[in-house]
């Protein structure tokens, strides 16, 4: 008897979440970069097959750009200029994505698509290494708040793909991504609300920035809703369903991480920011 995608996405999520917990609750933080260096690594395999660039030549110049962002000094300005430049970048995605399918013929070559993915994976990386160090907004626990920023995306996401399959009518972005629906991100939003005050009560912090954390939470939300339409735009543009196939029911790594990508510089900013307004 054959598998249904959804008992695969299930198994698939199950499997893979307890080591991911693990790395991010007992590594240090140079050997989490060593593996999250190497999950963009495999993002960056698939974005080359995606958009058709040759992918050797491809992972050279990813690892070449996580090389040079790992040597940068270590000094809060240097390790904040890639999250910003990141939270930057998806400022044009979601040009991109409300522009799709009427977008300029530059954004068709693959050089510039090329760009793109190293501009996309990057500053992600780099923010995920720098939640989990919890330097740059004042915490010694970052890979609790780094296990609680991949909950929440988790469990926003999950949220969406049941409630967009019970009530889902009408379509969030049609042209970009039919399947996902107005319904499917108001479950979504609840369930970011209901995880960010648990959140604030785990991650102990203080009542007045409750509120603030909970927006935060929000449009962190609302920055992997874009990740995801991104990738569906880049998808689309290709012809293809799915990045890969390396993850079953899920499709590929990229499927994976995409709406990870434009959340994590967000979240990480909006964390410096918090910090900076309640002191």
């Amino acid at each position: 008897m054959r598998a249904s995608p959804l008992y695969k996405r299930i198994t698939t999520a199950l499997v893979l979440i307890p080591p991911v917990v693990m790395g991010i609750l007992m590594l240090p933080t140079a050997a989490l970069a060593l593996l999250a260096g190497l999950i963009i690594t495999l993002g960056a395999w698939e974005w080359a097959a995606l958009i058709g660039f040759p992918r050797y030549g491809y992972i050279a110049l990813t690892g070449a750009a996580l090389i040079v962002a790992w040597g940068l000094p270590q000094h809060s300005s240097t390790l904040l200029g890639l999250p910003v430049f990141g939270v930057a970048v998806w400022g044009l995605g979601l040009l991109v994505v409300w522009g799709y399918p009427v977008l300029p013929d530059w954004w068709r070559m693959r050089p510039i698509q090329a760009v793109a993915g190293i501009l996309v994976l990057i500053p992600a990386w780099a923010s995920l290494v720098a939640l989990h160090e919890g330097r740059l907004f004042g915490v010694s626990n970052g890979p609790r708040y780094t296990l609680f920023f991949f909950v929440l995306v988790w469990v926003a996401d999950s949220a969406a793909f049941f409630a967009g399959r019970r009530w889902g009518k009408h379509p969030l972005a049609p042209k970009v991504s039919p399947a996902k629906t107005l319904e499917g991100l108001w479950g979504a939003g609840a369930a970011t609300i209901i995880m960010a005050l648990v959140g604030a009560w785990w991650l102990d912090l203080e009542t007045q920035r409750w509120l603030l954390f909970v927006v935060l939470c929000v449009v962190t939300l609302l920055s992997s809703v874009l990740g995801d339409l991104f990738e569906s735009v880049v998808k689309r543009t290709h012809g293809a369903k799915d990045s890969g196939a390396l993850l079953p029911g899920h499709g590929g790594v990229l499927d994976r991480i995409d709406s990870l990508t434009a959340a994590a510089p967000v979240f990480l900013l909006g964390l410096v920011l918090l910090r900076k307004i309640m002191t």
